[in-house]
Parts: C-alpha cells; structure tokens; sequence
C-alpha cells in the first residue's frame, strides 16, 4: 500500500452531496455511494471526522429574505445538518463503516454531545465521526464549523469536497476560459473573494496554519490520490 500524506482528515460536504443532482432532500441511493467513496478512503487507513451542510434541506436565506429571524433561521439549518448526518451515518453503517454522530447541540436521544476528546479517540479507533449541528451558535456557517473542528481533532488537512476540480477565477460553467490554480495563498483566496469558503472559515484556517484542499468529490478516485499526496484539487495555503 502506498504511504499516506494525510493520517486525519476533516471531510467538508455540502448537504447537496446526499441529494439527487439538482435535487432537494436526501436520496438514499445516493446517499450509499457518498458512504462507499468515504468507505475508500477509510480502508487506507486514514481517520475521517466530516462535518456536512444542509443546502438540501433548508437555506436560511430563503427564510430571511421572508423576514424571519436570523438566529431562528440558522437554529433551523443545524438541526436540518443532523438529520444529514444521520443519513450518511446509516449508509455508512450498511457499507460496513463503524461510525458515531457527534452534535453541538445536545440530543442525547440520537446522538453524541460533541467532545473532543470523545472524537479524537473514535478516530483513533477507526471510527468515522461525523459532527452535526455546525457549531451550535448562529451566524456561523458550517464552513467554519468544519475549519473549528479540524483545528480541535488536530487534522492535518481541510478536505473541501464540491463538484469542481479545484478553485478557479471566475466559474468555468460559464466561462470555458476560466483558469484553475494548482495553489493558491489564503491571503489571495480573501482578497479575491473566490468564494472557496466563507472569510471566517479561510481567516481561521491561515491563522493556524491548516491547509485547504478543495476537489471535486465525484471525480474517480480523486479523495484517495489527495490523501495519498497527489493532489487532485487546489491546494490552499501559505
């Protein structure tokens, strides 16, 4: 087996990665194939913590844009990402992966409070660990949740899972001409305003010197090769 580049990673999915493509809500089937792609990468060796969106179920910015409250709107995506979590938890499960869903608010009756001690030693066992409810406070998205939680697990890399191979500079859907970076500075990703993550996720992420890779998910074998030290994605760093 080839030697690992990265022994403990944090996983960042989007909600949309268990919908149908262009769909809403959660499909079961694809929910099994996202569980077999982490399942790949779990049989190398590697200790996978993941926090996942809720764009599936919920966008708060519908219900702002209607007048609701803020707080109220973002309360709502956490516990939509819970039930995401336990989703993939089930398709993991079935594929054969022991897995445990940890959440930042407390609800004892379907999941672990989040702990990190508690999660570092599930990784250490070979446990998948999935981290619901973001961080348990509004106005933080679960950008910043997954960059919190990969300092707190000690990962040694961000894994950005989308449906792009990398960052470009402009969107190559709609324009052919776009230009993909092999790196990119965090600094350069900010100023840039590239919309990889969320500023606070990309300003934690460069204050403590944890790398960024951002690759398209459903590309074949890409999750594997970036872990095994050939990146399939846009590596963002110093």
């Amino acid at each position: 087996m080839s030697e690992l580049k990265y022994h403990r990673i944090l996983l960042k999915l989007g909600g949309e990665a268990l919908a149908k493509p262009g769909g809403f809500g959660i499909d079961p089937v694809q929910a099994e194939i996202l569980a077999q792609k982490i399942k790949d990468v779990h049989d190398l060796g590697v200790q996978v913590a993941i926090v996942i969106g809720a764009g599936n179920l919920w966008r708060g910015t519908q219900g702002l844009a209607l007048g609701m409250e803020r707080t109220t709107a973002d309360h709502m995506g956490m516990l939509a990402t819970v039930m995401n979590a336990l989703a993939l938890h089930d398709a993991l499960e079935r594929a054969g992966v022991d897995t445990r869903v940890q959440t930042a608010i407390e609800m004892k009756a379907i999941a672990e409070p989040y702990i990190r001690g508690r999660a570092v030693r599930h990784l250490e066992k070979g446990r998948v660990v999935i981290l619901g409810a973001g961080t348990g406070n509004p106005y933080f998205t679960t950008d910043t949740a997954g960059a919190l939680r990969a300092m707190e697990i000690d990962a040694e890399v961000l894994i950005k899972a989308t449906k792009v191979d990398g960052v470009y500079d402009g969107d190559p859907q709609k324009n052919p001409d776009a230009k993909r970076y092999e790196h990119i500075s965090y600094i350069d990703a900010v100023n840039k305003r590239l919309k990889v993550m969320d500023s606070t996720a990309l300003t934690l992420c460069m204050d403590n010197d944890l790398p960024i890779i951002v690759l398209n998910l459903w590309q074949e074998g890409a999750l594997q090769r970036t872990v095994l030290g050939n990146n399939a994605g846009t590596l963002i760093y110093r």
